[in-house]
């Protein structure tokens, strides 16, 4: 979900290695507020064509950096093999030749996002497939005069700060006194991208890090 003509900044590098998680206190207020968080990032994303608009906005409004700016870090020297359900979700048979690009969404020092897309370069130009190969533009504005829809396929947290069932009356985690512990992964999407053919030509997997949380929470 990476915008188009926002003027966002590309640069290859290696992938970061994880930041610290942010500290947020073990106890029941700090649970709901990290839940109603990422409940509400969540919901901003399904309701915004782009990704990398919203990491702005979330970003600024909650001073994770001087600048609330969204630089696109392309991870190079990377690969990961197609989902196992991935040829189905891209309409392709087992020999049809698939490519790969790796993402990381960073504002200042964290990097809110990480994005993998495998795309079928027969479904694309012969340019855009040269550009995708020797340039880091981001996919999204290589692809643009496709004029393509995106379709999400999931959007799950991937980790819930309470146990389920918390609404109904399940008992919560007693306090620990200590830091809440975050894993490094917290919400994921995952959606294919169509041309204006309805041909599906892109997969991509969004997962969305700990670092979204990384500002001093409202309660203290």
């Amino acid at each position: 979900m990476l915008g188009i003509g926002s003027g966002l900044i590309v640069a290859p590098a290696h992938s970061r290695a994880p930041e610290p998680p942010p500290v947020w206190h073990d106890d029941v207020t700090s649970r709901l507020e990290v839940l109603a968080l990422l409940q509400t990032l969540n919901a901003n994303l399904l309701s915004h064509a782009s990704a990398t608009l919203t990491l702005e906005q979330w970003c600024g409004a909650h001073h994770l950096a001087p600048d609330a700016k969204i630089v696109a870090e392309r991870v190079l020297g990377e690969d990961k093999p197609l989902p196992a359900d991935g040829r189905t979700q891209l309409g392709i048979g087992p020999d049809e030749p698939v490519r790969y690009r790796r993402v990381q969404l960073a504002c200042g020092e964290h990097v809110l996002s990480e994005a993998d897309n495998w795309y079928v370069p027969s479904r694309l130009t012969e340019a855009m497939n040269e550009a995708l190969d020797t340039t880091d533009t981001p996919f999204g504005k290589v692809v643009q005069s496709l004029h393509f829809r995106r379709q999400t396929l999931t959007a799950e947290l991937l980790w819930s700060p309470l146990p389920q069932g918390w609404e109904s009356g399940a008992p919560l985690p007693a306090a620990q006194g200590a830091a809440l512990s975050i894993p490094h992964h917290v919400l994921q999407h995952r959606a294919v991208l169509f041309d204006q053919a309805n041909r599906p030509f892109s997969l991509v997997v969004e997962s969305y890090t700990s670092q979204v949380l990384a500002f001093t929470p409202p309660s203290r």
